[in-house]
């Protein structure tokens, strides 16, 4: 990883992706979209759509990476970073490696000494917190919850005492299952549910 990236070396580049508004996304994202030689993709027909949104021209190699074959993925990513090749990644919506695909593939290509870009763009995690008016001097992110109710509950005893609001990701299906047991665990404090941010 470097200050300002040597764009004629191989390199691994995290290209967050709009979290609903497909303009939501940035100049230098778009360029690099057109510019990478491959992409990896949580979904590609969910990034083809960005690219038919904005009229951009696709690289020659678009392979998945998902959870059910991100192991396989970053092999391949390594192998076209050896070749000289540029790779980017993206996932569904907001920063490959939260709380999606994208943690592996850079670990990866660091210890290998690929250089590693994250682009700046959409966040869930940010634009919930702005939008929910509550008072943030600090936050923690839970990402997705365990599916038990007990390893629920002890995720948000760990917190019980922590100053910071509690950000975390959950289906609308089972929103109101968690906010009971966080009631349970936490006490009666202020919380704001957010979905369709943009």
């Amino acid at each position: 990883m470097t200050d300002i990236p040597d764009e004629s070396e191989p390199t691994l580049y995290l290209i967050p992706t709009p979290i609903g508004n497909l303009e939501d996304i940035t100049l230098r994202a778009m360029r690099i979209l057109q510019s990478v030689d491959a992409l990896a993709c949580e979904d590609t027909r969910h990034t083809r759509k960005i690219y038919e949104r904005h009229a951009l021209t696709s690289p020659p190699i678009i392979f998945p990476c998902h959870a059910h074959n991100e192991d396989r993925a970053v092999g391949r990513i390594l192998s076209l970073l050896r070749d000289g090749k540029s790779v980017g990644l993206t996932s569904d919506a907001g920063a490959p490696g939260v709380s999606d695909p994208g943690q592996r593939a850079a670990a990866a290509a660091i210890e290998a000494g690929y250089q590693v870009v994250s682009l700046p763009g959409a966040s869930a995690v940010i634009t919930a917190l702005t939008v929910s008016g509550l008072p943030i001097p600090a936050f923690t992110f839970l990402g997705f919850l365990p599916r038990r109710p007990g390893r629920q509950r002890k995720l948000f005893l760990a917190f019980a005492e922590a100053p910071s609001a509690l950000v975390f990701f959950e289906s609308p299906f089972r929103v109101g299952k968690i906010l009971a047991i966080a009631h349970e665990v936490l006490g009666d404090r202020p919380a704001a549910v957010c979905i369709e941010l943009t």
